[in-house]
């Protein structure tokens, strides 16, 4: 069983996180989608049809199915999925979900409209809404592991779960507005405070007195502390310090420095204007709340301030005074238009991953090196 899941022309919607993953990587609510179909079809060999500068990294397999990446699956649309057969291409509504062969006969499905990503601010948008289809995944007919009597929790306890080795103590866990997941060997430290939904994934802590509030997911091993309001993490990243983040996306291996403050909402409450990787300039979008979008492997400095909806490419190293502009580019070197070196760079991403047993492998390498060149 071959799953091929395709960007659907989206991959610089979701730019910078995509710059360095195809759009099935994406981490959103608890999962990514590749999970979600290893969930669903254990067996299914998981192909990627992306850019190609990606595909050293991310293999494209032949003979697959392939699936609008872009889309959410459930448990009822996976089964309509694997049930295509000669050259079908099953359609819900206008939009396309899967094809097997050429895709030239339509086969109409009845089941509701799945959740489908259409731009980088849906990630923190539909978060609450596929953190519970997540959550129901994978803790329906499961038991959760015993929750420390220190802990005081609001609403109801069975939408608390963790999983084996997490720990929780002398907190404040409010379940009335979504669930609590935490994972594998994943940490609450004292005093935090947590209105769901909320999502951990395995490794993931919670600092001392943390803010939680809004759906926000860590991913594996991110560590988080002051104040968060509806954040996705991808994986390895930290901002383990004071300091408030809201409406954002960070990706992987990154560093926020303490006391890093971003705005999210402008002085005049109207919609924001963000930097597009489509249009390579800035747009005017028809969303009020958007603070900072973060590639993989960028840092800022202590006390940097974000503008409102400022998007940061991969391999930033932002410190200095003022505020940075609402758009920095990839391998920036501080708020002055420099550049980081690229070797410097690769370095210093080793040095960090060498701390979690990891270090950039050389299809990740070539990846950043086309990134890099084509600044």
């Amino acid at each position: 069983m071959r799953i091929q899941l395709h960007d659907n022309g989206k991959h610089l919607e979701f730019a910078p996180l995509t710059l360095t993953r195809p759009v099935g990587e994406l981490r959103v609510g608890i999962l990514t989608n590749v999970e979600r179909w290893k969930i669903f079809v254990p067996e299914a060999e998981i192909g990627f049809d992306t850019e190609d500068y990606l595909l050293e990294a991310y293999p494209f397999h032949h003979d697959a199915i392939v699936v609008n990446a872009t889309v959410i699956p459930t448990k009822e649309l996976v089964e309509e999925i694997l049930a295509l057969k000669g050259h079908e291409e099953l359609v819900i509504g206008t939009e396309w979900i899967a094809r097997v062969g050429t895709g030239d006969v339509i086969k109409k499905s009845n089941l509701p409209m799945p959740v489908i990503l259409k731009k980088r601010w849906d990630l923190y948008q539909k978060n609450e809404q596929i953190l519970k289809s997540d959550f129901e995944l994978l803790t329906k007919g499961r038991a959760s592991v015993q929750l420390s009597s220190t802990n005081t929790i609001i609403g109801n306890p069975e939408h608390v779960f963790l999983e084996k080795g997490a720990s929780v103590e002398a907190s404040i866990l409010n379940t009335k507005n979504g669930p609590i997941y935490i994972g594998e060997d994943a940490e609450i430290m004292e005093g935090s405070v947590i209105r769901g939904a909320l999502a951990m994934n395995k490794g993931s802590v919670l600092k001392l007195g943390s803010k939680i509030y809004g759906a926000t997911t860590l991913g594996p091993y991110c560590k988080v502390g002051g104040e968060v309001n509806n954040v996705v993490f991808q994986a390895y990243s930290n901002k383990g310090h004071d300091g408030f983040l809201g409406n954002s996306l960070i990706g992987e291996w990154c560093n926020i420095g303490a006391d890093t403050n971003t705005s999210n909402l402008k002085n005049n409450y109207g919609f924001v204007k963000t930097y597009s990787y489509v249009t390579r300039k800035i747009e005017q979008t028809h969303v009020r709340f958007m603070g900072l979008t973060m590639g993989d492997h960028s840092k800022t400095g202590i006390n940097t301030m974000f503008n409102t909806a400022t998007v940061v490419g991969v391999f930033a190293n932002i410190f200095g005074s003022g505020f940075p502009s609402k758009y920095i580019p990839s391998f920036s070197w501080g708020i002055e238009g420099d550049r980081f070196d690229f070797d410097k760079a690769i370095q210093s991403a080793n040095m960090m991953m060498h701390r979690r047993g990891k270090e950039l492998t050389e299809a990740e390498k070539s990846v950043l090196k086309f990134i890099y060149d084509s600044k």
